[in-house]
């Protein structure tokens, strides 16, 4: 059985990985037969958000045990993940990809990624294993493999969006990436580098559509692995 880690942020769209999105992951893998490995840094979030009232609730929580959350338990420390064990890794979406495993939502190309993320995604192209990211994640990509001309999608301006996506486009092509337009439930693929991306939530959705497109990335990148 294929073994693809999940890469979690937190537990919530606002401080943290978006559930649906997640959840639409594990139900992919686990249809296609393979085993999903989720995993999370252990390190405090950027800060926690009310997701009612949208408004910084002014306490500390840790990115893996929110992780948790979602993994009903099971969630591995990043520290001590190991590539070699792996066929392939998936990153949801959420504000946690841009305030938690990077600070893209506040500094945009000129972010950092959190260094145990950054050197799993290197790691895991330099061993020729695919990547599938969701949502705002593509932007871990675009940052951690800087210049090495990744095509991935952030979804399409064509499209409804709460989000600029032409400004997105525009940011992960200063840094060397190749942005196509994909409308939502479709995947971009980038068959040179084995990265696969969608854009789920960076488009107005609904869960159906989320499941869809997580349906083909996944599939895509267990197609990879065969």
């Amino acid at each position: 059985m294929k073994k693809i880690a999940v890469l979690l942020s937190g537990c919530g769209v606002y401080d943290g990985t978006e559930i649906q999105e997640a959840v639409s992951v594990l139900i992919a893998l686990d249809e296609l037969g393979a085993a999903a490995v989720c995993v999370a840094p252990d390190m405090p979030q950027h800060h926690v958000v009310d997701h009612l009232t949208g408004d910084d609730m002014g306490h500390a929580r840790n990115v893996r045990v929110e992780s948790a959350r979602i993994a009903r338990g099971a969630v591995l420390d990043l520290a001590e993940v190991k590539v070699a064990e792996l066929d392939g890794l998936v990153i949801p979406g959420g504000f946690g990809a841009a305030k938690n495993l990077s600070n893209w939502a506040f500094a945009g190309p000129d972010c950092t990624v959190q260094p145990g993320v950054a050197a799993l995604i290197q790691d895991m192209v330099a061993a020729g294993k695919p990547v599938a990211a969701l949502c705002v994640a593509p932007v871990l990509l675009a940052k951690a493999l800087s210049g090495m001309g990744i095509t991935l999608t952030l979804g399409t301006p064509e499209g409804a969006s709460p989000y600029d996506i032409e400004g997105f486009h525009a940011g992960v092509a200063s840094l060397g990436a190749k942005p196509v337009a994909c409308e939502l439930g479709e995947i971009a693929v980038d068959a040179a580098h084995k990265v696969v991306t969608t854009p789920c939530y960076m488009m107005d959705a609904g869960p159906a559509a989320i499941l869809a497109g997580v349906r083909k990335a996944c599939a895509q990148l267990l197609a990879w692995t065969a």
